[in-house]
């Protein structure tokens, strides 16, 4: 469930439940990307490959790096007189980001993993948006809003995209690493796309 305020908790990092949890999950049926989309279902008896720090920290930050994603589209689809084009991209970033919110929190909880603390690691350095961020979004309209999000979903696709580079460079889990690259693949499209809409207006 996506979370309004963003008032982050850091999943308790357990290696070996992590372990256990992406270890036991692995990939059938269809899809263009593993997990996703039509007949991407997850099998949990058929064994992957190992996880190391590099998989568990990309799954823990990703998480809640997608939600806010996910609440920047919700915001500007609930506004009035934007571009037509701008909330047909906001929600496609919400239709992509949504299910993989779900397939990582899957590889979470199936471990037994809980949530507490401060999600103190994620920043402005991550592509994350401050409140006072996400505050002059909720207040613009119009024509402003709609050059907002585009500027400020840019930064934060920039974010992901070098979290996903990371865990192309440094994880070992086959499942972990195929989303990075979706993520990768994806978001650098959708920035070329907002880089050419922000040009229009």
């Amino acid at each position: 469930m996506v979370v309004k305020k963003f008032r982050w908790t850091v999943l308790t990092v357990v290696p070996l439940a992590v372990a256990v949890s992406l270890a036991g999950c692995a990939y059938v049926g269809g899809g263009s990307m593993p997990g996703m989309g039509q007949g991407g279902m997850m099998s949990p008896t058929s064994p992957s490959a190992q996880v190391n720090a590099a998989d568990e920290m990309f799954v823990i930050m990703m998480i809640p790096h997608h939600e806010q994603a996910v609440e920047m589209s919700d915001t500007i689809l609930g506004k009035d007189g934007i571009d037509d084009q701008v909330q047909a991209l906001a929600q496609q970033i919400k239709d992509a980001q949504a299910p993989e919110i779900e397939l990582m929190q899957s590889w979470l909880t199936n471990g037994g993993m809980s949530s507490s603390g401060d999600m103190s690691g994620m920043g402005h350095g991550d592509g994350m948006m401050s409140d006072g961020d996400m505050a002059a979004l909720e207040a613009a309209d119009g024509a402003e809003a709609a050059r907002l999000f585009l500027e400020q979903m840019i930064v934060h696709h920039e974010g992901a995209i070098e979290m996903a580079q990371t865990e192309l460079d440094q994880g070992a889990n086959e499942e972990v690493i195929a989303l990075a690259q979706a993520i990768l693949d994806t978001q650098t499209t959708e920035i070329a796309t907002m880089e050419n809409l922000l040009t229009q207006n």
